[in-house]
Protein backbone atom coordinates (compact mmCIF):
# COMPACT_ATOMS: atom_id res chain seq x y z
CA UNK A 1 0.00 0.00 0.00
CA UNK A 2 2.51 2.82 -0.98
CA UNK A 3 3.14 5.23 -3.37
CA UNK A 4 1.73 3.72 -7.18
CA UNK A 5 1.96 5.55 -10.24
CA UNK A 6 -1.21 6.24 -12.61
CA UNK A 7 -0.19 5.81 -16.05
CA UNK A 8 -3.26 3.81 -17.65
CA UNK A 9 -5.01 2.19 -14.80
CA UNK A 10 -8.43 3.85 -12.83
CA UNK A 11 -8.43 5.86 -9.95
CA UNK A 12 -11.96 5.07 -9.10
CA UNK A 13 -13.23 1.63 -8.63
CA UNK A 14 -16.87 1.14 -8.96
CA UNK A 15 -17.71 -1.40 -6.98
CA UNK A 16 -21.30 -2.84 -6.34
CA UNK A 17 -22.85 -6.30 -4.94
CA UNK A 18 -22.97 -7.26 -8.26
CA UNK A 19 -19.14 -7.19 -8.26
CA UNK A 20 -18.01 -8.08 -4.89
CA UNK A 21 -20.36 -11.09 -4.51
CA UNK A 22 -20.33 -12.54 -8.33
CA UNK A 23 -19.91 -15.80 -10.03
CA UNK A 24 -17.29 -18.53 -8.63
CA UNK A 25 -14.72 -20.40 -9.43
CA UNK A 26 -12.72 -23.49 -8.82
CA UNK A 27 -9.50 -25.15 -9.30
CA UNK A 28 -6.59 -27.45 -8.20
CA UNK A 29 -3.09 -27.08 -7.94
CA UNK A 30 -2.65 -29.59 -10.88
CA UNK A 31 -3.79 -26.84 -13.07
CA UNK A 32 -1.14 -26.49 -16.06
CA UNK A 33 -0.83 -24.28 -19.04
CA UNK A 34 -1.04 -27.01 -22.47
CA UNK A 35 1.41 -24.21 -24.07
CA UNK A 36 3.73 -24.31 -21.57
CA UNK A 37 7.28 -24.25 -22.66
CA UNK A 38 8.97 -25.35 -19.16
CA UNK A 39 8.63 -28.84 -20.02
CA UNK A 40 9.18 -31.76 -17.88
CA UNK A 41 12.75 -30.32 -16.54
CA UNK A 42 13.30 -28.38 -13.07
CA UNK A 43 11.51 -25.14 -12.24
CA UNK A 44 12.20 -22.78 -9.55
CA UNK A 45 9.45 -19.86 -8.90
CA UNK A 46 10.77 -17.18 -6.43
CA UNK A 47 7.47 -15.61 -4.34
CA UNK A 48 7.75 -12.43 -2.54
CA UNK A 49 5.17 -11.36 -0.33
CA UNK A 50 4.58 -8.68 2.39
CA UNK A 51 2.84 -11.48 4.51
CA UNK A 52 5.78 -11.47 7.16
CA UNK A 53 3.10 -12.65 10.30
CA UNK A 54 1.10 -15.71 10.76
CA UNK A 55 -1.14 -17.39 9.91
CA UNK A 56 -0.91 -15.41 6.63
CA UNK A 57 3.51 -16.44 6.54
CA UNK A 58 2.62 -20.58 7.06
CA UNK A 59 -0.83 -20.31 4.68
CA UNK A 60 1.11 -18.96 1.69
CA UNK A 61 3.69 -21.67 2.78
CA UNK A 62 1.21 -24.43 3.02
CA UNK A 63 -0.12 -23.37 -0.34
CA UNK A 64 3.45 -23.51 -1.93
CA UNK A 65 4.06 -26.78 -0.52
CA UNK A 66 0.79 -28.18 -1.96
CA UNK A 67 1.54 -26.80 -5.59
CA UNK A 68 5.06 -28.57 -4.75
CA UNK A 69 3.09 -31.69 -4.41
CA UNK A 70 1.26 -31.59 -7.19
CA UNK A 71 3.85 -30.29 -9.52
CA UNK A 72 6.56 -32.06 -8.56
CA UNK A 73 9.34 -30.46 -11.19
CA UNK A 74 8.53 -27.08 -9.52
CA UNK A 75 10.47 -25.84 -6.43
CA UNK A 76 9.22 -22.88 -5.00
CA UNK A 77 11.22 -20.72 -2.96
CA UNK A 78 9.28 -18.20 -0.96
CA UNK A 79 10.93 -14.96 0.78
CA UNK A 80 8.52 -12.56 3.21
CA UNK A 81 8.93 -9.23 3.09
CA UNK A 82 7.87 -6.40 5.77
CA UNK A 83 5.33 -4.16 3.77
CA UNK A 84 7.31 -0.95 4.37
CA UNK A 85 10.20 -2.01 2.62
CA UNK A 86 8.37 -4.87 -0.21
CA UNK A 87 7.99 -1.95 -2.72
CA UNK A 88 11.60 -0.84 -2.66
CA UNK A 89 12.48 -4.48 -2.96
CA UNK A 90 10.19 -5.02 -6.02
CA UNK A 91 11.33 -1.69 -7.55
CA UNK A 92 15.11 -2.63 -7.35
CA UNK A 93 14.90 -6.26 -8.71
CA UNK A 94 12.56 -5.08 -11.42
CA UNK A 95 14.91 -2.44 -12.52
CA UNK A 96 18.02 -4.89 -11.87
CA UNK A 97 16.50 -7.52 -14.31
CA UNK A 98 16.48 -10.24 -11.40
CA UNK A 99 13.61 -10.11 -10.01
CA UNK A 100 11.26 -12.63 -8.39
CA UNK A 101 8.98 -14.53 -10.57
CA UNK A 102 5.94 -13.89 -8.65
CA UNK A 103 5.31 -11.00 -6.26
CA UNK A 104 3.07 -8.59 -4.89
CA UNK A 105 1.13 -6.23 -6.62
CA UNK A 106 -1.33 -3.74 -5.50
CA UNK A 107 -2.36 -2.63 -9.48
CA UNK A 108 -2.84 0.69 -10.51
CA UNK A 109 -0.34 3.34 -11.43
CA UNK A 110 2.76 1.77 -10.23
CA UNK A 111 1.56 -1.40 -12.30
CA UNK A 112 0.89 0.53 -14.71
CA UNK A 113 4.28 2.00 -15.01
CA UNK A 114 5.93 -1.35 -14.63
CA UNK A 115 4.06 -2.71 -17.54
CA UNK A 116 5.05 0.49 -19.45
CA UNK A 117 8.61 -0.35 -18.62
CA UNK A 118 8.35 -4.28 -19.77
CA UNK A 119 8.87 -5.97 -16.69
CA UNK A 120 5.07 -7.39 -16.05
CA UNK A 121 3.70 -10.77 -17.50
CA UNK A 122 0.46 -10.23 -19.82
CA UNK A 123 -1.59 -12.48 -18.41
CA UNK A 124 -4.66 -11.66 -20.95
CA UNK A 125 -6.25 -14.73 -22.13
CA UNK A 126 -4.64 -17.14 -19.45
CA UNK A 127 -6.44 -16.61 -16.79
CA UNK A 128 -9.96 -15.88 -18.40
CA UNK A 129 -11.91 -17.98 -15.68
CA UNK A 130 -10.87 -16.54 -12.73
CA UNK A 131 -11.39 -12.96 -14.46
CA UNK A 132 -14.54 -14.11 -14.91
CA UNK A 133 -15.39 -15.23 -10.97
CA UNK A 134 -13.90 -11.57 -10.36
CA UNK A 135 -15.46 -9.56 -11.99
CA UNK A 136 -14.98 -5.62 -11.88
CA UNK A 137 -12.69 -5.99 -8.77
CA UNK A 138 -9.54 -7.12 -10.82
CA UNK A 139 -9.86 -3.61 -12.76
CA UNK A 140 -7.13 -2.33 -11.02
CA UNK A 141 -4.84 -4.97 -12.22
CA UNK A 142 -5.33 -3.98 -15.65
CA UNK A 143 -4.03 -1.21 -18.37
CA UNK A 144 -6.16 -0.31 -20.96
CA UNK A 145 -7.90 -3.73 -20.83
CA UNK A 146 -4.64 -5.84 -20.72
CA UNK A 147 -4.28 -7.31 -17.38
CA UNK A 148 -0.53 -7.89 -15.71
CA UNK A 149 -1.68 -9.02 -12.41
CA UNK A 150 -5.12 -10.58 -10.24
CA UNK A 151 -5.88 -9.56 -6.78
CA UNK A 152 -6.44 -12.32 -4.04
CA UNK A 153 -8.44 -10.03 -1.64
CA UNK A 154 -10.21 -6.65 -1.72
CA UNK A 155 -11.86 -5.17 0.99
CA UNK A 156 -12.37 -1.49 2.62
CA UNK A 157 -11.29 0.36 5.50
CA UNK A 158 -13.00 1.73 8.38
CA UNK A 159 -12.34 2.42 12.65
CA UNK A 160 -10.94 -0.73 14.49
CA UNK A 161 -11.77 -0.39 17.87
CA UNK A 162 -11.23 -2.06 21.90
CA UNK A 163 -15.53 -1.94 22.96
CA UNK A 164 -13.80 -2.54 26.28
CA UNK A 165 -12.17 0.79 26.28
CA UNK A 166 -15.52 2.33 25.19
CA UNK A 167 -17.72 0.71 27.76
CA UNK A 168 -14.69 2.29 30.22
CA UNK A 169 -15.25 5.81 28.54
CA UNK A 170 -19.07 5.29 28.69
CA UNK A 171 -19.24 5.38 24.78
CA UNK A 172 -22.54 3.37 23.82
CA UNK A 173 -23.08 3.39 20.69
CA UNK A 174 -20.29 3.29 17.42
CA UNK A 175 -19.57 6.83 16.21
CA UNK A 176 -21.65 7.61 12.65
CA UNK A 177 -20.52 10.87 12.09
CA UNK A 178 -17.15 13.76 12.46
CA UNK A 179 -19.15 15.07 15.31
CA UNK A 180 -19.75 11.54 17.39
CA UNK A 181 -15.98 10.60 16.39
CA UNK A 182 -15.36 14.19 18.35
CA UNK A 183 -17.37 13.47 21.27
CA UNK A 184 -15.50 9.59 21.40
CA UNK A 185 -12.23 11.01 21.24
CA UNK A 186 -13.67 13.89 24.46
CA UNK A 187 -14.94 10.63 26.61
CA UNK A 188 -11.67 8.41 25.46
CA UNK A 189 -9.82 11.29 27.20
CA UNK A 190 -11.38 11.78 29.98
CA UNK A 191 -10.94 7.76 31.07
CA UNK A 192 -7.01 8.18 31.02
CA UNK A 193 -7.10 6.29 27.20
CA UNK A 194 -5.57 7.31 24.19
CA UNK A 195 -8.56 7.84 21.56
CA UNK A 196 -6.99 6.94 18.35
CA UNK A 197 -3.30 5.43 17.31
CA UNK A 198 -1.44 6.26 13.59
CA UNK A 199 1.45 5.26 12.47
CA UNK A 200 2.38 8.65 10.94
CA UNK A 201 6.18 7.60 10.63
CA UNK A 202 5.36 5.54 7.82
CA UNK A 203 3.86 8.07 6.30
CA UNK A 204 0.46 6.56 4.55
CA UNK A 205 -1.64 5.85 7.97
CA UNK A 206 -1.44 9.61 8.21
CA UNK A 207 -2.48 9.96 4.48
CA UNK A 208 -5.52 7.81 5.00
CA UNK A 209 -7.25 10.34 7.06
CA UNK A 210 -6.82 12.68 3.82
CA UNK A 211 -7.91 9.92 1.71
CA UNK A 212 -11.67 10.06 3.48
CA UNK A 213 -11.65 13.43 3.92
CA UNK A 214 -11.55 13.86 0.14
CA UNK A 215 -13.79 10.97 -0.49
CA UNK A 216 -16.60 12.65 1.52
CA UNK A 217 -14.98 16.60 0.10
CA UNK A 218 -14.84 15.76 -3.45
CA UNK A 219 -17.30 13.69 -6.21
CA UNK A 220 -16.16 10.66 -7.94
CA UNK A 221 -16.25 12.81 -11.21
CA UNK A 222 -13.76 15.61 -9.83
CA UNK A 223 -11.47 12.32 -8.14
CA UNK A 224 -11.39 10.93 -11.69
CA UNK A 225 -10.77 13.99 -13.72
CA UNK A 226 -8.08 14.99 -10.94
CA UNK A 227 -6.36 11.78 -11.86
CA UNK A 228 -6.97 11.84 -15.54
CA UNK A 229 -5.82 14.92 -15.96
CA UNK A 230 -3.14 16.00 -13.38
CA UNK A 231 -5.35 18.87 -12.29
CA UNK A 232 -5.64 19.19 -8.10
CA UNK A 233 -7.08 22.95 -8.05
CA UNK A 234 -10.58 21.89 -7.42
CA UNK A 235 -11.19 23.44 -3.59
CA UNK A 236 -11.90 19.94 -2.56
CA UNK A 237 -8.93 19.31 -1.75
CA UNK A 238 -7.82 22.06 0.29
CA UNK A 239 -11.39 21.10 1.86
CA UNK A 240 -10.00 18.05 2.94
CA UNK A 241 -7.09 19.00 4.72
CA UNK A 242 -8.86 21.42 6.61
CA UNK A 243 -10.84 18.49 7.83
CA UNK A 244 -7.72 17.22 8.67
CA UNK A 245 -6.36 20.24 10.38
CA UNK A 246 -9.83 19.88 12.67
CA UNK A 247 -8.79 16.53 13.43
CA UNK A 248 -5.45 17.12 14.68
CA UNK A 249 -6.76 20.20 16.55
CA UNK A 250 -8.40 17.40 18.26
CA UNK A 251 -5.83 15.79 19.68
CA UNK A 252 -6.79 12.30 19.43
CA UNK A 253 -3.45 10.36 18.98
CA UNK A 254 -1.03 8.89 20.74
CA UNK A 255 2.12 10.69 22.22
CA UNK A 256 4.82 10.91 19.71
CA UNK A 257 2.28 9.76 16.68
CA UNK A 258 4.59 11.71 14.17
CA UNK A 259 7.79 8.54 15.16
CA UNK A 260 4.99 5.82 15.19
CA UNK A 261 5.28 3.39 12.89
CA UNK A 262 2.04 1.49 11.65
CA UNK A 263 2.17 -2.45 12.06
CA UNK A 264 5.88 -3.22 13.51
CA UNK A 265 5.71 -4.45 17.02
CA UNK A 266 3.88 -3.63 20.01
CA UNK A 267 4.46 0.06 19.57
CA UNK A 268 3.25 0.38 16.22
CA UNK A 269 -0.19 1.64 16.01
CA UNK A 270 -1.70 -1.61 15.11
CA UNK A 271 0.14 -2.87 18.80
CA UNK A 272 -0.91 0.17 20.63
CA UNK A 273 -4.49 -0.96 19.68
CA UNK A 274 -4.16 -4.54 20.07
CA UNK A 275 -2.39 -4.31 23.53
CA UNK A 276 -4.94 -1.99 24.98
CA UNK A 277 -3.41 0.97 24.78
CA UNK A 278 -5.53 3.50 22.48
CA UNK A 279 -9.05 2.53 21.79
CA UNK A 280 -9.09 3.25 17.72
CA UNK A 281 -6.85 2.57 14.72
CA UNK A 282 -8.10 3.68 10.84
CA UNK A 283 -7.44 1.19 8.94
CA UNK A 284 -7.84 -1.68 6.22
CA UNK A 285 -8.80 -4.82 6.10
CA UNK A 286 -5.96 -6.40 7.17
CA UNK A 287 -5.24 -5.05 10.68
CA UNK A 288 -6.76 -8.21 12.03
CA UNK A 289 -4.41 -10.33 11.11
CA UNK A 290 -1.36 -8.04 11.65
CA UNK A 291 -2.53 -7.20 15.33
CA UNK A 292 -3.29 -11.17 16.28
CA UNK A 293 0.35 -11.44 15.12
CA UNK A 294 1.33 -9.12 17.98
CA UNK A 295 -0.30 -10.35 21.07
CA UNK A 296 -0.22 -13.55 22.96
CA UNK A 297 -3.32 -14.62 22.76
CA UNK A 298 -4.95 -13.90 19.94
CA UNK A 299 -8.71 -15.07 20.83
CA UNK A 300 -8.48 -12.80 23.79
CA UNK A 301 -7.73 -9.81 21.38
CA UNK A 302 -10.35 -10.79 18.67
CA UNK A 303 -13.41 -11.32 21.12
CA UNK A 304 -12.58 -7.65 22.56
CA UNK A 305 -12.10 -6.10 18.97
CA UNK A 306 -14.72 -4.28 16.56
CA UNK A 307 -14.43 -2.11 13.49
CA UNK A 308 -17.20 0.38 12.19
CA UNK A 309 -16.98 1.96 8.73
CA UNK A 310 -15.38 5.58 8.19
CA UNK A 311 -17.65 8.38 9.77
CA UNK A 312 -19.91 10.57 7.85
CA UNK A 313 -18.80 13.69 6.47
CA UNK A 314 -20.57 16.44 5.42
CA UNK A 315 -19.74 17.10 1.57
CA UNK A 316 -19.93 16.59 -2.07
CA UNK A 317 -18.75 13.64 -2.10
CA UNK A 318 -21.27 10.28 -1.85
CA UNK A 319 -21.75 9.58 2.11
CA UNK A 320 -22.07 5.96 0.96
CA UNK A 321 -18.93 5.79 -0.77
CA UNK A 322 -16.07 3.79 0.95
CA UNK A 323 -12.26 3.59 0.66
CA UNK A 324 -9.85 0.45 -0.10
CA UNK A 325 -8.24 -1.57 -2.15
CA UNK A 326 -6.44 -5.35 -2.26
CA UNK A 327 -3.73 -7.35 -2.37
CA UNK A 328 -2.36 -9.32 -5.77
CA UNK A 329 0.13 -11.28 -7.28
CA UNK A 330 1.98 -9.85 -10.75
CA UNK A 331 4.38 -12.17 -12.73
CA UNK A 332 7.91 -11.08 -13.77
CA UNK A 333 8.00 -11.04 -17.42
CA UNK A 334 10.91 -13.66 -17.66
CA UNK A 335 9.26 -15.59 -15.07
CA UNK A 336 8.54 -19.52 -15.95
CA UNK A 337 5.34 -20.06 -17.27
CA UNK A 338 4.40 -22.36 -14.09
CA UNK A 339 3.98 -19.14 -12.54
CA UNK A 340 0.90 -18.55 -13.98
CA UNK A 341 -0.47 -21.99 -12.50
CA UNK A 342 0.80 -20.65 -9.09
CA UNK A 343 -1.41 -17.88 -9.43
CA UNK A 344 -4.49 -19.75 -10.67
CA UNK A 345 -3.80 -21.88 -7.68
CA UNK A 346 -4.02 -19.00 -5.48
CA UNK A 347 -7.15 -17.72 -6.91
CA UNK A 348 -8.66 -21.31 -7.00
CA UNK A 349 -11.96 -21.52 -4.52
CA UNK A 350 -10.27 -24.35 -2.48
CA UNK A 351 -7.14 -22.08 -1.40
CA UNK A 352 -9.50 -18.89 -1.21
CA UNK A 353 -12.19 -20.60 1.32
CA UNK A 354 -9.47 -21.49 3.11
CA UNK A 355 -7.74 -17.93 2.86
CA UNK A 356 -10.62 -16.93 4.24
CA UNK A 357 -11.18 -19.16 7.12
CA UNK A 358 -7.65 -19.40 8.32
CA UNK A 359 -6.35 -15.74 7.64
CA UNK A 360 -9.57 -13.94 7.92
CA UNK A 361 -8.98 -12.49 4.39
CA UNK A 362 -11.36 -10.91 2.21
CA UNK A 363 -11.39 -13.30 -1.00
CA UNK A 364 -12.01 -12.21 -4.66
CA UNK A 365 -13.79 -15.55 -5.62
CA UNK A 366 -17.17 -15.08 -4.61
CA UNK A 367 -18.04 -18.49 -3.21
CA UNK A 368 -15.10 -18.68 -1.26
CA UNK A 369 -17.24 -15.95 1.61
CA UNK A 370 -18.82 -18.92 2.75
CA UNK A 371 -14.69 -19.07 4.27
CA UNK A 372 -15.64 -15.52 5.91
CA UNK A 373 -16.36 -16.34 9.83
CA UNK A 374 -15.23 -13.15 11.89
CA UNK A 375 -17.80 -11.34 12.28
CA UNK A 376 -15.65 -7.77 11.60
CA UNK A 377 -15.04 -9.07 8.39
CA UNK A 378 -18.81 -9.90 7.62
CA UNK A 379 -19.81 -6.53 8.07
CA UNK A 380 -17.23 -5.25 5.91
CA UNK A 381 -18.24 -6.94 2.95
CA UNK A 382 -21.87 -5.64 3.32
CA UNK A 383 -20.89 -2.24 4.29
CA UNK A 384 -18.72 -2.42 0.70
CA UNK A 385 -21.61 -4.17 -0.89
CA UNK A 386 -23.47 -1.56 0.07
CA UNK A 387 -21.35 1.12 -1.03
CA UNK A 388 -22.15 3.65 -4.14
CA UNK A 389 -18.39 2.97 -5.39
CA UNK A 390 -15.09 1.82 -3.72
CA UNK A 391 -12.48 4.48 -4.27
CA UNK A 392 -8.69 2.98 -4.95
CA UNK A 393 -6.74 4.15 -2.08
CA UNK A 394 -5.58 7.47 -3.10
CA UNK A 395 -1.68 7.21 -3.40
CA UNK A 396 -2.24 4.22 -5.71
CA UNK A 397 -5.09 5.66 -8.19
CA UNK A 398 -2.61 8.73 -8.82
CA UNK A 399 0.14 7.26 -9.15
CA UNK A 400 3.66 7.47 -7.10
CA UNK A 401 4.74 10.83 -8.25
CA UNK A 402 1.60 12.03 -6.56
CA UNK A 403 0.88 10.03 -4.14
CA UNK A 404 4.32 10.17 -3.09
CA UNK A 405 4.16 14.05 -2.65
CA UNK A 406 0.71 13.67 -1.19
CA UNK A 407 2.14 11.14 1.51
CA UNK A 408 4.66 13.49 2.33
CA UNK A 409 2.96 16.93 2.71
CA UNK A 410 0.19 15.46 4.36
CA UNK A 411 3.18 13.23 6.75
CA UNK A 412 4.43 16.75 7.27
CA UNK A 413 0.42 18.48 7.99
CA UNK A 414 1.39 15.36 10.80
CA UNK A 415 4.43 17.24 12.20
CA UNK A 416 3.14 20.60 12.34
CA UNK A 417 5.02 21.55 9.23
CA UNK A 418 2.32 21.91 6.39
CA UNK A 419 -0.91 23.37 5.54
CA UNK A 420 -4.57 22.20 4.27
CA UNK A 421 -3.58 24.16 1.26
CA UNK A 422 0.03 22.54 0.75
CA UNK A 423 -1.16 19.32 0.29
CA UNK A 424 -3.15 19.86 -3.73
CA UNK A 425 -0.41 22.12 -4.45
CA UNK A 426 2.30 19.72 -4.00
CA UNK A 427 -0.14 17.29 -5.90
CA UNK A 428 -0.20 19.66 -8.74
CA UNK A 429 3.62 20.56 -8.33
CA UNK A 430 4.37 16.60 -8.48
CA UNK A 431 1.80 16.03 -11.72
CA UNK A 432 3.59 18.79 -13.41
CA UNK A 433 6.79 17.65 -13.11
CA UNK A 434 5.57 13.79 -14.27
Amino acid sequence: MKVRRRTGAAAALATTAAVLLAACSSGDASTGSSDSPDGDGPVTLTWWHNGTEDPLNSFWQTVADEFEAANPNVTVEIEAIQNEDVSTRIAVALQSGDAPSLFQQWGGGEMAQQAEAGHLMDLTGLVDDELAAIGGTAAPWSVDGTYYGLPFQFGIEGIWYRPSLFEQAGITEEPSTMDDLYAAVDKLKAAGVTPIAVGAADQWPAAHWWFNFALRSCTLDTINEAGANGDFSDPCFVTAGEKVEELLAAEPFQEGFAGTSAQQGASSSAGLVATGNAAMELMGHWNVFVMTGLVDDPDALTADLDWFPFPEVEGAGDPTAAMGGGDGFSCYVDAPTACVDLLKYILSEDVQTRFAEIVGGVPVIPAAAAGVSQPTTQEQIEVASDAAYVQLWMDIGFGPNVGGALNDTVEAMFSGQASAADIPAAMQAAADNG
